[in-house]
C-alpha cells in the first residue's frame, strides 16, 4: 500500500485551506485569475485523488497554477514527474517570471487614453466606505482572498481619476493612494516583498500627485515597512525621518513614523532610541482626531504602541522584558483580530524561549500554529520560523519535539 501525499496536504494547510473541498475551490479561483480563464476548474474529486496514494500528474497549465498559488512545483508537492518533464520557466516561449510580474503590476499600469466619463463626487465617499470594509475583511481573511478585489478597485479609481477634474480628482487621488497602500500591505503580508515594494512606490506616486502632505508622509512610512522586513534599519530610519521633516503632518502620521522608526532603531541595536520614540509617540495618541479612513491602527489596535515596543524588544533579544509586555498586550487583543493575534502569539512564544521558558513557549505556539494554518499569512509563518530558531537549544528535548509536531503542518518548506 502506498503512502498518502502528505507534502500536498502540508502545503494546503499552510495556505489556510482546511479541507480538500476548500482547496479545490481556492485553486480553481486562483487559476481563473492567474490564467484569465473563467472556465478553469479543479474538482474536489481531483484534489482528493491528488492527496491519495496515486496522485498522478497535473497538466502543465495546472502545474503553473499550483506553483503560483503554493510557491512549489508538482514534484515538490508529492507528485511523481513523468519522463521528460521540464519546468515551464525553462521554456523559451514562456517566461513565468515576467507573467507573474505582469499579474502584480497590471492594475497599476492601465494604458491610456481611456474614454472620458462623468465622475460624480459621491464616488469618493463610496470608495472610502469600501476601504473601511476591506480593512475589516483583512483582519478575518488574510491577504490572498483580498488582493484581487482591492487591486481591481484601485484600477477603477485610476481610470476615474483620468476623467475627473478639480476637487473630485484630488479626492480620488487621496483615496487611490490609500487603496494602493492596502494592496502593498496585502502583498507584504503574503510574503511577496517585491510586489509590496512596487505597490508602496505606487502609493508614493499617487500621494505626491494628490499634494496631500499627510498622505506623502504615510507613503514614506509604507516604504519603511518594507525596509523593516528587509532588515535594513538605516533605511527605515531615513524614510521615517523624511516623513517627520514635514511639520504639517497629522499626529496620526507622526505616530506611525515614530513607531516605525523605533523598528529601525531596534534593527540597529539602539534600545534607548526605541523607548524614546515609542514614548514620544504615546504622548500624541490623545491628539489623534482626524476622520481619514486610512492609517487608523493606532486607534483600532488595543495597546498599539506597546505591541511595537514588545516587537522591538524581541529583536533586541530582551527576552524577559518582551515576554512580560506580550502577556499584557495579548490580554487586550479581541478574538476578532485573529491574524494579528496569531502574529503576536508567535512573537510572545519567541520571547518566552528567549527568557528560557521553553514549556511556556510551546503552549503559546499551539494557538499561533492553528491561526497560521487558517490564514496563510506569510508574516505569521516567518514569526514561527523565528520561534523555531529560538527553540534550537531544546531541539532534542521532549519540549523541542512537541514544538516540531505542532509546527510541522505550517512551517514545512518555509
Amino acid at each position: 500500500m502506498g503512502h498518502r501525499n502528505d507534502a500536498l496536504r502540508a502545503a494546503r494547510l499552510r495556505a489556510g485551506w482546511r479541507s480538500m473541498d476548500a482547496a479545490a475551490a481556492a485553486i480553481s479561483a486562483h487559476g481563473q485569475r492567474f490564467l484569465d480563464d473563467r472556465s478553469y476548474e479543479v474538482s474536489a474529486r481531483t484534489w482528493r485523488r491528488w492527496e491519495g496514494t496515486k496522485p498522478g500528474w497535473p497538466s502543465e497549465e495546472t502545474a503553473t497554477v499550483l506553483h503560483d498559488a503554493l510557491g512549489r512545483w508538482p514534484e515538490d508537492l508529492g507528485f511523481r514527474a513523468p519522463a521528460g518533464w521540464i519546468r515551464p520557466e525553462a521554456h523559451p516561449e514562456e517566461d513565468m517570471k515576467r507573467r507573474t510580474f505582469v499579474n502584480v503590476t497590471a492594475a497599476a499600469l492601465l494604458p491610456g487614453p481611456v474614454a472620458k466619463q462623468h465622475v460624480d463626487p459621491a464616488l469618493i465617499d463610496y470608495f472610502q466606505q469600501q476601504l473601511e470594509g476591506h480593512y475589516v475583511a483583512d483582519m478575518f481573511l488574510g491577504p490572498h482572498d483580498l488582493i484581487g478585489t482591492v487591486s481591481a478597485q484601485y484600477q477603477l479609481i485610476d481610470k476615474l481619476i483620468r476623467s475627473a477634474a478639480g476637487e473630485t480628482r484630488r479626492g480620488l487621488l487621496r483615496v487611490g493612494a490609500a487603496y494602493a497602500a492596502l494592496v502593498g500591505w496585502l502583498y507584504q503580508d503574503a510574503g511577496d516583498l517585491g510586489a509590496a515594494a512596487f505597490w508602496r512606490g505606487i502609493t508614493q506616486e499617487i500621494a505626491a500627485r494628490s499634494r496631500d502632505p499627510h498622505l506623502v508622509g504615510y507613503s514614506l512610512v509604507n516604504l519603511a515597512q518594507v525596509r523593516t522586513d528587509l532588515g535594513d534599519g538605516h533605511g527605515v530610519i531615513d524614510l521615517c525621518e523624511a516623513a517627520l521633516d514635514d511639520d504639517r503632518i497629522l499626529p496620526k502620521v507622526k505616530i506611525m513614523a515614530m513607531q516605525q522608526q523605533a523598528h529601525g532603531a531596534s534593527l540597529t541595536g539602539d534600545r534607548t532610541a526605541v523607548d524614546r520614540l515609542i514614548d514620544t509617540a504615546g504622548g500624541l495618541i490623545s491628539r489623534v482626531d482626524d476622520d481619514l479612513p486610512w492609517g487608523n491602527a493606532c486607534r483600532r489596535t488595543p495597546g498599539y504602541l506597546e505591541v511595537q515596543r514588545a516587537t522591538c524588544y524581541g529583536r533586541l533579544r530582551l527576552g524577559r522584558e518582551a515576554e512580560s509586555l506580550w502577556s499584557q498586550v495579548l490580554a487586550e487583543i479581541p478574538a476578532t483580530a485573529r491574524r494579528d493575534r496569531g502574529v503576536y502569539l508567535a512573537r510572545h512564544a519567541t520571547a518566552a524561549a528567549g527568557a528560557r521558558e521553553p514549556d511556556q513557549a510551546v503552549e503559546i505556539a499551539r494557538e499561533a500554529a492553528e491561526i497560521a494554518a487558517e490564514t496563510g499569512s506569510a508574516r505569521m509563518l516567518r514569526e514561527l520560523a523565528t520561534l523555531e530558531q529560538a527553540m534550537r537549544p531544546w531541539h532534542d528535548a521532549p519540549v523541542g519535539r512537541d514544538l516540531a509536531e505542532i509546527l510541522a503542518p505550517v512551517t514545512e518548506g518555509v
